[in-house]
């Protein structure tokens, strides 16, 4: 590394930002699977496995940049990034079939794409931009200095193109790849995941798909499908007051915005194909008012994810409107005196 290099190494790795333990451990498994040694890999970069087991817990990014450049010497797979991206994507399949249930075709889910900062912490986003012909999905990193590595890159845009070809019947295949690192010695493995119309030197990392895409329907899940050996997709909406079709409607309308954040009553009411008056009355007929719903409705749907142990923190924050795991922890102690974590433990959650 020369001196240059080393000091923008160092501006990176002295910002305050944090991450959450999944995309350490998910850098180390694949490190893992060519050769590497989890123990000297930690020890390398002086993190307590322990800490890595509570998904509360947050480490400085930096530690993100150092486990992948060590992951890197101890495999010698500059590739890396590209497994790391198989495994985001295999481990977040679960957030993916609760999407599913609530998006209809590929514009749906662009709307209510997972947050990385929310599941990951403080590394960056995937953006979604027009032009032309074509949809982009774009890496867009905190750090600008990390867009001229390769390790984020190649994780983010292959977790991508995973997601994105699973998502349809319709195969949606990468038109191009833009990387904003130049080109590597060997593109093999790059071709092998995006195709071999790859550009280099770029100004940002990202993938190019056919506009059409936005209309793909994605393909249903089955609500009838027992994921947790005790409970059925179908409940997550409609198993409570099935007997009052307008508070079905109205909780699964609100249920399918929460991942956007906070969830509006003016939100609900549009797509009620009401007015906000019309549906403060019918609340008042029935002795409540939207927050009531909307509290109560989170309250059910914590538990009911926190009984899927497939279901991370993070992902279950994101489904539920909250910025962060600590925001949704802080909740569900004010409504079930305990945190998330011990209640997943109790017999009852499972």
């Amino acid at each position: 590394m020369t001196p240059k290099s080393a000091i923008r190494y160092e501006k990176v790795m002295s910002s305050p930002w944090t991450i959450f333990g999944g995309p350490i451990n998910a850098v180390i498994q694949a490190a893992e699977q060519f050769g590497a040694s989890r123990r000297d890999l930690l020890l390398a970069a002086n993190i307590d496995e322990a800490l890595l087991r509570q998904p509360e817990h947050r480490f400085p990014a930096s530690l993100l940049f150092d486990i992948y450049r060590l992951a890197d010497q101890a495999s010698n797979n500059p590739d890396i990034g590209l497994t790391v991206g198989r495994i985001s994507y295999l481990t977040g399949l679960n957030l993916h079939l609760y999407m599913a249930t609530i998006c209809h075709d590929v514009r749906d889910y662009l709307n209510l794409m997972p947050s990385l900062l929310k599941l990951k912490g403080d590394i960056g986003e995937m953006r979604t931009r027009k032009e032309s012909q074509s949809i982009i999905l774009e890496w867009t990193p905190l750090s600008a200095e990390s867009a001229k590595q390769r390790y984020l890159s190649d994780e983010m845009l292959a977790a991508t193109a995973l997601v994105f070809n699973s998502l349809c019947v319709f195969e949606i295949p990468v038109l191009e790849a833009h990387f904003s690192y130049s080109r590597p010695a060997d593109t093999s493995k790059l071709e092998d995941v995006f195709g071999s119309n790859l550009r280099f030197d770029q100004q940002a990392s990202g993938l190019h798909f056919d506009r059409k895409m936005l209309a793909y329907r994605l393909v249903e899940q089955s609500r009838d499908i027992d994921l947790n050996d005790s409970r059925s997709m179908a409940g997550l909406f409609d198993e409570r007051d099935s007997h009052d079709a307008f508070i079905s409607a109205l909780r699964q309308s609100i249920a399918q915005n929460l991942p956007e954040g906070e969830v509006s009553l003016d939100t609900v009411a549009g797509d009620l194909n009401v007015s906000r008056r019309t549906l403060q009355r019918r609340l008042a007929d029935r002795g409540t008012q939207f927050s009531q719903v909307l509290q109560e409705l989170r309250m059910h749907l914590a538990v009911r994810y926190l009984s899927d142990k497939r279901l991370g923190m993070a992902e279950i924050a994101f489904l539920l409107g909250y910025g962060d795991q600590g925001s949704f922890s802080n909740a569900f102690k004010i409504w079930y005196g305990v945190s998330p974590r011990e209640f997943r433990l109790q017999p009852k959650a499972n």
